[in-house]
């Protein structure tokens, strides 16, 4: 079998940030590997004028798979940044996948699993207790509350991944508590395992006041997450209107040196499984 090329793969964004700290994850997890891993977006990234990239455009996975199958490239790996299987991964990137092998019968392409693994009730404890460690980074107090935000979702299964999460992290912690929630949702009672929304803690009963450490379920900065995203803006409206005191968030998670080690495993894992 031939060594495979190797995509480590997010959603994309328009935010240069985003495909700067893909490309430096991949970059890493190439010199803990030796394998050829690219930083390649599904959708959004080529967006971004290559002066913001220093000088390097990004590309998107159905765009660097044909240039690789021209040049003669048959065998890949999908490496999914992806904290559980967001419909990106599960549905988009096969279709994508499908589309191409009608033009090139030759291409094999296999899918690693997503950073929770396969049981999202029960997913790789390493992400909560990344978690712990940038939470504990920031001296918490005894009296301290502790939210767990992601995006929010329309797929169960990733709003399973995170409350999952947010049971280990409290445990991890040795507190009662850690509250799961949404930065966004979709309307309609179909939606409504996403609550409680990030800007509505107030209403959670015993929740509201004092000092809230906010633990970020998030991988790379972006429109959403990072400096001056809408988490952040969310924050700024919540003490503002004095529901807590402080607000401290966490770090996102790609910059905590166990993701690289995660990543590996999934890869590896991928690899020794026959097409």
């Amino acid at each position: 079998m031939t060594t495979p090329i190797v995509f480590l793969v997010d959603n994309g964004s328009l935010r240069p940030q985003a495909t700067l700290g893909l490309r430096c994850l991949a970059e890493g997890l190439s010199g803990r590997t030796g394998l050829r891993v690219e930083a390649v977006s599904l959708l959004h990234s080529h967006k971004i004028a290559a002066d913001k990239l220093n000088g390097v455009p990004a590309t998107i996975v159905k765009r660097r798979l044909r240039e690789c199958l021209a040049a003669g490239h048959h065998e890949f790996v999908c490496l999914p940044l992806f904290l559980g299987p967001s419909l990106a991964i599960a549905d988009y990137l096969p279709q994508v996948v499908d589309e191409l092998s009608g033009e090139y019968p030759e291409l094999k392409v296999r899918i690693a699993s997503v950073l929770a693994g396969e049981d999202f009730d029960a997913p790789d404890p390493r992400l909560a207790q990344m978690l712990a460690d940038q939470i504990r980074a920031l001296r918490p107090s005894p009296s301290m509350k502790v939210a767990l935000v992601d995006h929010g979702t329309p797929i169960i299964e990733v709003n399973r991944v995170r409350n999952a999460v947010a049971r280990q992290l409290s445990s991890e912690l040795d507190l009662p508590l850690v509250l799961p929630c949404s930065m966004e949702r979709r309307e309609g009672g179909a939606y409504a395992f996403n609550d409680p929304l990030l800007e509505r803690l107030g209403s959670v009963e015993d929740f509201a006041g004092g000092r809230l450490i906010l633990a970020m379920f998030f991988l790379l900065p972006g429109r959403h997450a990072g400096e001056g995203g809408d988490v952040a803006e969310i924050c700024e409206g919540l003490i503002a209107e004095g529901t807590f005191e402080q607000i401290q968030n966490t770090p996102l998670l790609g910059e905590h040196p166990m993701l690289l080690e995660i990543l590996e495993d999934r890869l590896r894992e991928v690899i020794s499984r026959k097409i």
